[in-house]
């Protein structure tokens, strides 16, 4: 009687063994399946995790390929204004202190620092660089019998000629003025050395 009592409390036992395991094996299925869906892992996208604009290579190591530096801006060149200036002859030389215009090219006033016939201002080159070189402008006109104090500004042309050279430097060698209104014309023979300052009849 006794153990016909333990063989059936030892089946029951299995029994239950058997049911609790079953269930454990249902409970660890549902768990799987929940956390994926088709039941593949899915590796992380690579490009998710790669910063736009940076490549493979630069990721794997190995230095990204800089910019090319930027070459220095090519240096100014020198002016052509500048260029002629320097190769245009000059106006004698100064040949003494205080006198104005001499010793440059086209000068927009004379002054032999002196009275006032030795002066011209709003001096306007019409050419220069040629034999010779003409301008007009306003200097001090004194008419035959009268005195420096009677003179009056009148309009004069003035003309640099004798192209060569003064201390080296080409140069115009002679300068003179003369006043067309006044029945005036160029003559070569009455010129002012402008590179002495001699006067040779003016």
């Amino acid at each position: 009687m006794r153990s016909a009592v333990r063989r059936a409390a030892v089946a029951t036992t299995v029994l239950s063994a058997v049911v609790l395991l079953g269930a454990c094996s249902s409970t660890t299925g549902s768990a799987d399946a929940g956390s994926s869906p088709s039941g593949v892992a899915t590796a992380p996208s690579a490009s998710a995790s790669t910063p736009s604009g940076v490549t493979g290579t630069a990721l794997s190591g190995t230095p990204a390929a800089t910019a090319p530096t930027p070459s220095a801006a090519p240096a100014t060149p020198t002016s052509a204004a500048s260029a002629v200036a320097a190769s245009l002859p000059v106006l004698g030389t100064v040949w003494a202190p205080g006198v104005r215009g001499y010793g440059v090219a086209r000068p927009a006033g004379l002054s032999n620092n002196g009275d006032p016939t030795g002066i011209v201002t709003d001096l306007n080159w019409s050419s220069w660089g040629g034999a010779k070189a003409e301008g007009t402008g306003s200097a001090e006109y004194v008419g035959p019998g009268q005195s420096v104090a009677q003179g009056s500004a009148e309009q004069a042309t003035v003309v640099a000629f004798d192209l060569g050279t003064c201390h080296g430097q080409t140069a115009y060698r002679a300068l003179e003025w003369y006043f067309p209104g006044k029945g005036q014309h160029f003559d070569p023979t009455r010129y002012f050395d402008a590179c002495t300052g001699q006067d040779h009849g003016m």
